[in-house]
C-alpha cells in the first residue's frame, strides 16, 4: 500500500492498526467532555501560558481530570490541535512515529512529503525525526501536538527522538504531554532553561470553589462547610468528588450523605458496594476485600492474602475496566483510597477478626520481598511485635531509630509495643527506642535484658549481636564511657566481617553512626587526634540521606575539636557545613544542629560579637531533663560560660562552666574549660594568684590552660615563670590563632611590664596580624588596661584600625544579630522576597508569579529558614541587611 504519506506506510500501518485498520481514529481525537464537566479557567490560563514554552507537562494521578482539561482547552483554542492517545502496552518506535505523523496530518498540519514514513515497526531511522524537525522549524505558526497517556510510552529511544524533534523544531512545535508519571525526557534541562510549563497534581486538585461549582453541575447546592469537608476528604481528587456527588444525587438528604461519607453503612458506601463490589464475581470480591488492608499490592501479595494463584488476571481485568484499581507501575497496584476505606469497613463486618491476620500475612510477604518499611507497618498493625522487632533487627535497620529521617515514624510504629517484651529482638528495639529518646535508665534495662537473652539463646544471630553492639556504643556515648565504646566498636567490626557486604550496604547508617558514637566518646575522653580520625571517616561515609545525620553530627564534633585547638576559622567552616547539610537533608529534630550552633556561638564570642553569640545559643533547644549527650552539654557550658565571662558576669560564668552530667569518666577538656573560666573570673576580680592556682593541674595538659596560667603569672609579677609556660607550648602549628594570639599578647604584656615598650609594640602588631583573618577581637578586649596605650600608638593603631578598633561590640552586634545564612536563596525565593518587601499578600504574590498559594507558602517557609527568622517583617529587614533587596 502506497499513500500520500510515502513508501512503507502499509507495512507499519498494518502492524500499528487494530482489527485490520491501520490507524484507529479514536486515538486522534480528544475525548468527549461529560455533561457534568466543569470548565476551570485557572488551569486553562496555565495551558495558554504554556504556549510560550516548547514543552507543557500535565502530570497527575489517574482520575485527576487532566485529559478532559486539555481536551476542553484544545476545543476552545481556536486553532488546530493534533491529538494522539498513546497505546496501551506502549509503542515500538516505528509505530509511534507513524501515529505521530498521522496525528499531525489529521489536524491539518502541512508536512513535506520528503519527511517520509517509518519503514519498520520496530525502529526508525534518525533521519526521519531530523527531517520532521527541519520541516516544523520553518513554520510561521507552531504546530500544537498533544500526547495523551504518555506514561505508556516507555521506550527510551522514542523519548530521545521526541526530545530531538522538540529541540530542533524550535518555535515550530508546541508539545503538550499528558501523563501519570514523569516522562523520560530530560526535564531538568528544560527547567534550567525555562522552556517548560508544568501543571502537577496539586494544581489539578479541585479547590473549594471549584468543588462547589462541580457539585452544582450535579444539581447539588450545599453549605460551604460541607463542600470544604468533602474536598479535604477527597483531597480535591476529581473522580472522588464526582463519585460522592453521584452518590449524593441518589440520596434523599444529599448534605447528610456527603457529611457521612464514611467507611460504614453510609449512602456512599452503599453505592460503592452495590455498584462496584457486588457486581464482581465472588473470587474478585474476596480479593478486593483482602487487598484493602494494604496501601499497594502486587499479584504475588494478593495471592498470599487470598491463598489462591489467580490475582494476576483478576487485577489486569479490573484495571482495564477502571474498577477503582490503579496501576502504579512495575506490577504494583492500589485501590482508590475512598474505595479501600469502605472495603476495609465492609471486611470487618463480613469477616470479623480477619483484618489482623491479613496484616500479619502481608507483613511476612513484604519482608520476604525486601519491602521493610511496609512490612513493619503491617506487623505493627497486627500487633505481632516478635515478628516486627525481628524484621527490623534482622535487616540491620536498628540504626534507623537514630538517623532522624525515619526515627519519628519508627517511634510511632513501635509506640503500641508493650514495655515488657520477651525475646532479644523485641528488647533491642525497646532499648533503641528509649536510648534514642535519651531515656537512659529504661534503655539500659532493656539492653541488659537483650544481652542476657542473646547469651542464653543457643543460636548465634549475627544481626542481633551487631545491633546489641551498636546500642552499647550509643549507651557508651551517653554515659561517657570510652572503654565501653572501644569494646563495642571492636565487637561490631568483628561481626560486620561475618556478614555479606551487600547486606551491610543496605544500611550504611549503621557503620556511620558507630563511627560517630566512637568519635564522640573519644572526644569526651580528651583523645582529640583519635577522635578526629574516626569522625573524619564518618564524614566521608557514603549513603546520601541515610547517613546525613551521622555525617552532620561528626562535622559538628570536628568543629568542636578545631575550636578547642584554637582554629576558630576552621571550626566555623565545619559548623556552617554541618548546618547546611542538616538543612539540605531535612534532618529532624532541630536539636541535631545544636552542637554546630554552639560552636558558632563560641566563635562569635572570640570575635566579640556577643549579641550574635546569644542569638545562636537561643536558637538551640536547651538541655533536656534526664540524660543528655555529655559532649553537647560540655559544649553548651563552654559557649554560655565564655559569653557570660565576656559580658562581665563572672560568677554566673563560673556556675555555667560545669556541664553537670553524670558520666563514667570525667572529660579532661571539659574540666579544663571550667578551670579556664574560673581562672579568668579570678583574674578579672584582681586575684592573679588564685587564677594561676586553679590552672596548675591543667597547665601541662592543654595549651589554652598554659596560656591562661602564663597571663596569671604576669599579672602576679612572675614574668619569668610566665615565659617558661609559654615556651613549653606545642610547636609545629598545632595550636590555632585563638591560642597563639593570646599567647603572643601575654608575651607582649610581660615585655611591657619589663619596660620593653618596643618589644611589646612589636608583639602586639604580630598578634594583630595573626588574629586578623579570624577577626579575634576578644583576646585584645580581655587583655587588660596595659594594652590601651600600646594600641593607641601610631604603628599599632594603623594595624588595628581596619578590623579591631573599627568594629566595636555594638557595631558587631548590629551587623550579625541573626545566625549566619547557610544556604543561598534560589531565584524564585528572591522573587517572592521582593514581593514580600512590597507588602503584597500571599494571594497577590501567587497571582503575580502565576503559581499556587501553597507554592508561595512553601517558598516563604524556605526563605524564613534560610534567613533564620519567623516573620515577614524580620525576613525583609534581614534581607536588606544582607544586601538581598
Amino acid at each position: 500500500m502506497v499513500s500520500e504519506y510515502g513508501e512503507g506506510c502499509g507495512a507499519v500501518g498494518a502492524r500499528a492498526g487494530a482489527r485490520g485498520g491501520p490507524f484507529p481514529g479514536t486515538r486522534f481525537v480528544p475525548p468527549e467532555r461529560p455533561a457534568t464537566f466543569l470548565r476551570r479557567e485557572r488551569l486553562l490560563g496555565r495551558l495558554d501560558q504554556g504556549l510560550a514554552t516548547p514543552l507543557t507537562l500535565v502530570d497527575g494521578p489517574a482520575g485527576s481530570g487532566k485529559t478532559v482539561l486539555v481536551a476542553d482547552w484544545a476545543a476552545r483554542l481556536g486553532q488546530p490541535v493534533a491529538w494522539l492517545t498513546a497505546e496501551s502496552g506502549g509503542h515500538a518506535p516505528g509505530v509511534f512515529w507513524a501515529y505521530l505523523l498521522h496525528a499531525l496530518r489529521v489536524a491539518g498540519t502541512r508536512l513535506s512529503s520528503g519527511i517520509g514514513f517509518p519503514a519498520h515497526a520496530s525502529r526508525v531511522d534518525h533521519a526521519l525525526p531530523a527531517r520532521l524537525a527541519a520541516d516544523l522549524s520553518g513554520r510561521d505558526t507552531p504546530a500544537i501536538l498533544v500526547l495523551d497517556e504518555f506514561e505508556r510510552v516507555t521506550d527510551p529511544e522514542i523519548a530521545e527522538q521526541l526530545e530531538f524533534v522538540l529541540h530542533h523544531a524550535g518555535p515550530g512545535l508546541r508539545l503538550i504531554l499528558v501523563t501519570r508519571s514523569e516522562p523520560l525526557l530530560p526535564l531538568h534541562r528544560h527547567r534550567a532553561a525555562g522552556t517548560i510549563t508544568e501543571i502537577r497534581g496539586a494544581e489539578l486538585a479541585f479547590t473549594e470553589g471549584e468543588a462547589a461549582a462541580l457539585l452544582e453541575t450535579h444539581g447539588l447546592r450545599l453549605p460551604p462547610d460541607t463542600t470544604d469537608a468533602l474536598v479535604r476528604r477527597t483531597q480535591g481528587w476529581a473522580a472522588g468528588l464526582c463519585l460522592c456527588a453521584l452518590a449524593a444525587q441518589r440520596s434523599a438528604d444529599p448534605e447528610l450523605c456527603l457529611k457521612e461519607c464514611d467507611a460504614d453503612r453510609s449512602p456512599v458506601a452503599d453505592f460503592l458496594l452495590a455498584e462496584v463490589l457486588k457486581r464482581q464475581p465472588p473470587e474478585t470480591q474476596d480479593l478486593l476485600l483482602r487487598v484493602s488492608v494494604v496501601d499497594r499490592f502486587r499479584p504475588g501479595l494478593a495471592d498470599a492474602l487470598t491463598g489462591r494463584t489467580d490475582a494476576g488476571p483478576i487485577l489486569d481485568r479490573l484495571r482495564r475496566e477502571n474498577a477503582f484499581v490503579e496501576p502504579l507501575g512495575h506490577a504494583w497496584y492500589r485501590l482508590h483510597p475512598l474505595f479501600a476505606e469502605i472495603l476495609r469497613a465492609h471486611l470487618r463486618v463480613r469477616h470479623p477478626g480477619l483484618e489482623t491476620e491479613l496484616h500479619r500475612q502481608a507483613a511476612r510477604w513484604l519482608a520476604g520481598s525486601g519491602t521493610l518499611a511496609e512490612a513493619l507497618a503491617h506487623g505493627s498493625a497486627a500487633g505481632d511485635w516478635e515478628f516486627t522487632s525481628g524484621a527490623l533487627v534482622d535487616d540491620l535497620a536498628i540504626g534507623e531509630l537514630f538517623t532522624g529521617l525515619r526515627s519519628d515514624d519508627l517511634a510511632a510504629l513501635f509506640s503500641r509495643m508493650p514495655a515488657r517484651a520477651d525475646g532479644p529482638a523485641a528488647n533491642l528495639v525497646l532499648a533503641g527506642r528509649e536510648l534514642a529518646d535519651l531515656d537512659l535508665d529504661h534503655g539500659l534495662a532493656h539492653l541488659r535484658r537483650a544481652e542476657h537473652e542473646l547469651t542464653t539463646d543457643g543460636a548465634d544471630p549475627v544481626p542481633a549481636q551487631l545491633s546489641c553492639a551498636f546500642l552499647q556504643a550509643v549507651a557508651a556515648r551517653l554515659t561517657g564511657a570510652p572503654a565501653r565504646a572501644e569494646w563495642a566498636a571492636g565487637v561490631a567490626d568483628d561481626l560486620r566481617r561475618a556478614l555479606p557486604a551487600e547486606r551491610l550496604d543496605r544500611h550504611p547508617e549503621l557503620t556511620a553512626l558507630l563511627l560517630t558514637h566512637l568519635g564522640s566518646t573519644r572526644l569526651w575522653a580528651g583523645r582529640l587526634d583519635e577522635a578526629r580520625t574516626v569522625l573524619t571517616e564518618a564524614v566521608n561515609s557514603p549513603g546520601g540521606a541515610a547517613t546525613a545525620l551521622p555525617r552532620q553530627e561528626s562535622l559538628g564534633l570536628l568543629a568542636l575539636i578545631d575550636c578547642l585547638d584554637g582554629w576558630t576559622g576552621r571550626a566555623e567552616k565545619k559548623a556552617l557545613t554541618a548546618l547546611k547539610a542538616a538543612d539540605r537533608h531535612g534532618v529532624p529534630p532541630p536539636s541535631r544542629s545544636d552542637l554546630a550552633r554552639l560552636v558558632l556561638a563560641a566563635v562569635a564570642v572570640e570575635r566579640d560579637e556577643l549579641d550574635a553569640a546569644q542569638a545562636l545559643i537561643d536558637q538551640t533547644t536547651g538541655p533536656r531533663d534526664g540524660a543528655q549527650d555529655p559532649v553537647l552539654a560540655a559544649c553548651r557550658a563552654l559557649a554560655e560560660s565564655r559569653l557570660l565571662l565576656a559580658r562581665g558576669r563572672f560568677q554566673a560564668a563560673v556556675d555555667a562552666a560545669e556541664p553537670h552530667v553524670g558520666t563514667v569518666v570525667p572529660s579532661p577538656w571539659a574540666e579544663d574549660q571550667a578551670a579556664l573560666v574560673t581562672s579568668a573570673a579570678h583574674l578579672a576580680e584582681g586575684r592573679p594568684d588564685a587564677a594561676a592556682k586553679v590552672l596548675e593541674p591543667a597547665a601541662e595538659r592543654h595549651p589554652a590552660c598554659a596560656v591562661a596560667a602564663a597571663r596569671a603569672r604576669v599579672e602576679a609579677g612572675d614574668g619569668v615563670k610566665a615565659l617558661e609556660l609559654l615556651d613549653g607550648l606545642p610547636a609545629g602549628g598545632r595550636c590555632g590563632p585563638s591560642l597563639t594570639v593570646p599567647a603572643t599578647l601575654v608575651r607582649a604584656q610581660a615585655a611591657a611590664r619589663a619596660g620593653d615598650t618596643a618589644g611589646a609594640r612589636r608583639l602586639v602588631v604580630q598578634a594583630l596580624h595573626d588574629g586578623r583573618r579570624d577577626r579575634l577581637r576578644r583576646p585584645f578586649r580581655a587583655a587588660g588596661p596595659w594594652i590601651r596605650p600600646v594600641l593607641a600608638g601610631p604603628p599599632v593603631r594603623e594595624a588595628a584600625r581596619e578590623w579591631l578598633t573599627g568594629a566595636t561590640p555594638r557595631a558587631a552586634a548590629a551587623t550579625a544579630p541573626y545566625a549566619p545564612v547557610v544556604e543561598e536563596l534560589s531565584a524564585r525565593e528572591r522573587d517572592v522576597l521582593r514581593r514580600l518587601a512590597q507588602l503584597m499578600s500571599t494571594e497577590e504574590i501567587a497571582a503575580d508569579l502565576y503559581v499556587s498559594v501553597n507554592t508561595v507558602k512553601t517558598h516563604l517557609k524556605s526563605v524564613y529558614r534560610k534567613l533564620s527568622v519567623n516573620r515577614r517583617g524580620d525576613a525583609v529587614r534581614r534581607a536588606r541587611e544582607l544586601g538581598l533587596l
